[in-house]
């Protein structure tokens, strides 16, 4: 006679309880004797393996932030050759990044660091200094200024512990257009990836003109 259907589902319960409770308490010992392990462990490993975890949830907390940041970048251009790039490019209708703002100096070699420390306290999240090529200057080594300048720069944002991918130096003549929206769009690429800037306030207006910075060039003198 065949039994009821009610009756063999118990059965199979009833035999298959104690396979499910082994398994359970396998399951269990596991657990602890990793818990155990990771005790066990010298000190120091505990604390890298600590460190690493904490910089990993870091890691997730601030992507989502870098990737709708967008930059705002500050340009010194030289009037005669980077500045009339830019004036090139734009008549030439090429497309490139939006997110900065043009100051225009009379010579690269102008731009002294108390310029670009200006510009990050302004709101700036990354600089960029372009002036004419060597030999081509209109004030004959002004560019071999420029670079003298910038190396000071480098130096005083290293001291602040700004990254030193947030200042950029470029020879870009007139005739270059095309270099000029390459340049740009590198650069606002390069600052994002580095996020906002430290010394940037809260609310920030970028400086439109050369008048902004009139304070600290006669300091600069």
């Amino acid at each position: 006679m065949t039994p009821p259907k009610g009756k063999s589902a118990a059965a199979e319960a009833e035999t298959k309880a104690p396979a499910k409770k082994a398994k359970a308490r396998k399951k269990g010992a596991a657990t602890a004797s990793a818990k155990a392990t990771a005790q066990k462990a010298p000190p120091a490993r505990r604390a890298r393996a600590k460190k690493a975890a904490s910089a990993q949830g870091t890691r997730r907390v601030e992507k989502p932030a870098r990737e709708g940041f967008i930059p705002r970048i500050v340009v010194f251009a030289c009037n005669w050759c980077s500045y009339a790039g830019a004036d090139t490019a734009g008549v030439s209708r090429i497309q490139y990044s939006p997110h900065f703002r043009i100051i225009r100096v009379m010579c690269s070699g102008r731009v002294h660091p108390a310029f670009i420390l200006r510009a990050f306290e302004l709101g700036a999240d990354g600089v960029l200094v372009s002036g004419c090529h060597f030999g081509d200057c209109h004030y004959i080594f002004g560019n071999e200024r420029a670079v003298e300048q910038f190396e000071k720069t480098k130096a005083l944002l290293k001291i602040l512990g700004v990254e030193e991918g947030r200042i950029r130096l470029e020879w870009i003549s007139a005739a270059e257009g095309v270099k000029f929206a390459r340049v740009i769009d590198e650069f606002v690429e390069q600052v994002r990836a580095l996020g906002p800037s430290k010394l940037a306030p809260p609310e920030r207006e970028l400086p439109q003109k050369a008048e902004a910075f009139a304070d600290v060039a006669a300091l600069a003198k």
